[in-house]
């Protein structure tokens, strides 16, 4: 048993398939079925059924995988410690949302640049769930989410502390249809459920859902007069966005929502990890909501 025959079996487990392992490992389909049949050799086990239509792990199978996937990440995050402690800077994958990423990130990610400007750093956006998905596989070091988490293979640290609003184009929605109508990321995204029990608590019902993958989209389509949609306070109060959006308040208990920075607890806290952290708890904007600015606010009363 080697990395290689690991990553063979965590690709056929992952995709179902001896073909699109193949693809995802850049090679042949001979290459992926040899190193099955000599793991299953070795192990006396059968590891994978063989189906019309695919491949399914046995429960063998699933115990091999699921070790595979815990080895792999760790001979990943071995490989990115040592080339930090090198000296040349190793790699370092965040993911956030898309809110997030627009309105916290820039400063504390051009000071993390400046500072250590040969770091590998790649920004991965996400609605909550997806990000959690992702860190929990080790497929990234950690994640800006949005509300609670708690889990036991996580580590969740509050950042920031935003203000949840209910955002409509500045001139005002014209037709009962904009009233009813809600704008925004899919089921997965922390402010989805926030802003369809606003829509129920405002009597907005029924009202019908818009999905857009974008978050220039969706003001966009707000800024329009298609809809309304639930955003934190400080990005409709950017531009381009304050001269076309303005906000109504939204009841406490649905106005609150913490950003929370999660990373596996048994992940290997590099330097480069440690340094974007110190990045984001010495930005003026951690743990504090952002100050009124001037955006037309809109009537209390959703």
């Amino acid at each position: 048993m080697d990395l290689a025959g690991l990553r063979v079996v965590k690709a056929v487990a992952d995709t179902g398939s001896v073909s699109r392992a193949a693809e995802t490992l850049h090679c042949v389909q001979s290459n992926v079925t040899a190193r099955i049949k000599r793991l299953e050799e070795d192990l006396g086990v059968d590891l994978f059924h063989r189906m019309s239509r695919g491949m399914a792990p046995t429960p063998a199978g699933r115990v091999l995988a699921d070790y595979a996937d815990r080895v792999l990440r760790l001979v990943a995050q071995a490989r990115d410690a040592v080339a930090d402690a090198a000296g040349r800077g190793g790699r370092l994958a965040i993911g956030a949302m898309e809110s997030t990423a627009a309105v916290r990130l820039p400063p504390i990610l051009a000071r993390f640049h400046a500072d250590h400007p040969t770091v590998e750093l790649t920004i991965a956006p996400g609605p909550t769930e997806t990000l959690l998905i992702e860190v929990l596989a080790g497929r990234i070091d950690g994640a800006f989410v949005g509300g609670a988490v708690d889990h036991p293979d996580l580590i969740a640290v509050p950042v920031f502390d935003e203000e949840l609003v209910l955002v409509e184009p500045v001139s005002g929605l014209t037709s009962e249809s904009g009233r009813r109508t809600l704008i925004g990321f899919a089921r997965s995204c922390a402010y989805r459920g926030r802003a369809e029990m606003a829509m129920r608590d405002a009597g907005r019902v029924p009202y019908r859902v818009m999905e857009f993958g974008s978050l220039d989209a969706i003001l966009g389509c707000v800024g329009a007069g298609m809809g309304v949609t639930v955003m934190p306070r400080s990005v409709v109060e950017r531009e381009p966005w304050r001269r076309t959006l303005a906000w109504r308040p939204l009841p406490d208990s649905l106005a609150r929502m913490p950003t929370l920075f999660v990373r596996r607890a048994d992940g290997v806290e590099t330097a480069s990890l440690r340094a974007f952290l110190d990045a984001v708890s010495e930005h003026p904007a951690t743990q504090a909501p952002t100050p009124h600015t001037g955006l037309k606010r809109l009537a209390t009363a959703c």
